[in-house]
């Protein structure tokens, strides 16, 4: 039960940090390193998938809310954008989990890699919304929180790194668009947390400690870490210029993009 304990608090660490400093779940980064933990300690194979997402997904209905608090404080979380997107979100994410079983899932990570490809280059060449762009609407709001959702959900990836490049695209400013990200982040991990343990539960083989297909020894030790990195970064996120931090997120987008697209071929 323990004596991978130092794995996960590592991990906690590195997640904790980058999700106060981006606003980003971290489940791209987490899920591989799990599984790879989970087949090291012999669990079942067929299971350590699941496994590794659902312990990911649950790390961060916790390291959002300590993400959440830290740029709350600096001012930079706008909830009215929150609350409009949160129900698309949630709709999406369970949408993706119907849709999942009839879509070419590896054709939809290759346009989802291309979109992110267009949207990182965009941000790390600095290229600034066109001036008298629409607002924020209700329904774009909806609509596109709702696609998030469902790609999220079908890519097996967080989707705060895609609302903070939507919103940055709409023109709102970085770290807002950061704070609010990490924000709606937690509806999107309370969907997907409640799906793999209703998923998981009555499932055979499972292994000692676990909760649906959450594993609680590894959600204890990155939970601990991760909450404890987030305010770090998310203060250094609102000292550091924003140019700067739109060429850190734009780089962090492109590498997750593209092991994500590597994972799936």
């Amino acid at each position: 039960m323990f004596e991978w304990w130092w794995a996960y608090l590592a991990l906690g660490a590195f997640v904790g940090f980058f999700a106060g400093l981006l606003g980003i779940g971290g489940g791209a980064a987490m899920v591989p390193v799990l599984a790879f933990v989970y087949a090291a300690k012999g669990f079942d194979p067929s299971q350590v998938v699941h496994l590794a997402l659902g312990t990911s997904m649950a790390t961060i209905l916790f390291t959002s809310v300590s993400s959440v608090r830290a740029h709350q404080s600096h001012g930079a979380v706008d909830w009215t954008i929150v609350k409009r997107m949160a129900p698309g979100i949630i709709i999406g994410t369970f949408g993706g989990a119907l849709l999942a079983s009839v879509l070419d899932v590896r054709l939809l990570t290759v346009v989802f890699t291309l979109l992110i490809y267009y949207i990182s280059a965009q941000m790390f060449l600095g290229k600034k919304p066109q001036s008298g762009a629409a607002p924020l609407s209700t329904t774009g709001l909806n609509v596109s929180s709702a696609i998030i959702g469902v790609i999220s959900s079908l890519t097996a990836t967080g989707g705060a790194a895609l609302v903070v490049a939507y919103l940055v695209k709409r023109g709102i400013v970085i770290h807002r668009a950061i704070g609010s990200a990490a924000a709606i982040g937690w509806p999107l991990a309370a969907a997907g947390t409640a799906g793999f343990l209703v998923t998981g539960s009555g499932q055979t083989g499972l292994p000692q400690y676990s909760l649906g297909f959450i594993y609680l020894p590894a959600l204890a030790g990155i939970v601990v870490a991760s909450m404890t990195l987030a305010p770090l970064g998310a203060r250094l996120a609102h000292r550091t210029p924003g140019a700067l931090l739109k060429k850190i997120f734009a780089a962090v987008l492109f590498t997750l993009a593209t092991k994500m697209l590597i994972s799936f071929f």
